[in-house]
């Protein structure tokens, strides 16, 4: 299927690694002019340069915080007016919520909701002005069904998706369109990450840990980030034109309910 990204251009957050990488990857595979964003300037440009030797045409990298309104002002200006945004942040740290501080709670909110909705903000009049916008945010199956030692993103995420919830019904007529993504468990770093601060926590071996996980899963396996990037690229596209507002939930089956 031809997705119609050719010459699109596309801001991808958090996209050194992980799911933002793939949505990168996928993106600029299938012609769209992305640019990467990223934090660390030697994994991002890493990054970048993989993308190319993939094949990828027009592959431009900028290191910033997007985090911060400095870090999205120098995004946006590395971009150009991106026709898709793919809004994504590393997610906040698991513990117990009796420990976390106010700090916590705004860090963890500046990071998973405001700044996604400062992007939002920057760029959706100039794509309802363009008669084409595709934003795509990176959320988290937590969203659908919470996890204990993750409230800190549980929280903020939720926020998130309320809001797209209501600005997406707002800027449809427009062909611009707000859809987030929910991934379950993917083969990355976070997943490790989460899983040794289970196997901290209660004495098991991080293989313990990961093979329960894995039975919670009917797929049976985690999820390869490969095929989130194609899912993400779907969303974006022109075909994708009549979907909007939805929370898209990619987790191998984990998830038990109906809707």
């Amino acid at each position: 299927m031809d997705l119609q990204l050719q010459g699109k251009i596309a801001l991808v957050c958090g996209a050194s690694q992980g799911l933002g990488f793939a949505c990168a990857r996928a993106l600029a595979l299938e012609g769209a002019v992305v640019t990467l964003v990223a934090r660390r300037p030697d994994v991002l440009a890493q990054a970048a340069e993989r993308i190319r030797q993939a094949g990828a045409a027009d592959v431009r990298a900028v290191a910033a915080d997007i985090t911060t309104a400095a870090g999205r002002q120098a995004a946006l200006a590395a971009s150009g007016a991106p026709d898709i945004l793919v809004t994504n942040a590393g997610g906040p740290k698991p513990g117990d919520f009796r420990e976390w501080t106010e700090a916590d709670w705004m860090s963890a909110l500046n990071n998973n909701m405001v700044s996604p909705i400062a992007l939002i903000q920057s760029v959706i009049d100039p794509m309802i002005g363009r008669g084409f916008g595709r934003i795509v945010n990176i959320t988290s199956s937590a969203v659908k069904m919470p996890i204990d030692i993750l409230g800190l993103s549980n929280g903020a995420r939720s926020g998130l998706t309320g809001f797209v919830a209501g600005l997406a019904r707002q800027v449809a007529q427009h062909n611009v369109t707000l859809n987030n993504l929910l991934p379950g468990a993917f083969a990355t770093v976070r997943l490790l990450e989460t899983a040794r601060r289970v196997a901290e926590d209660t004495g098991a071996t991080l293989d313990a840990v990961q093979n329960d996980r894995l039975k919670a899963i009917p797929a049976r396996r985690f999820g390869d980030p490969a095929e989130f990037g194609d899912a993400c690229a779907f969303l974006c596209s022109p075909r994708a034109g009549y979907i909007t507002g939805q929370n898209l939930l990619l987790d191998g089956g984990a998830y038990p309910g109906t809707f």
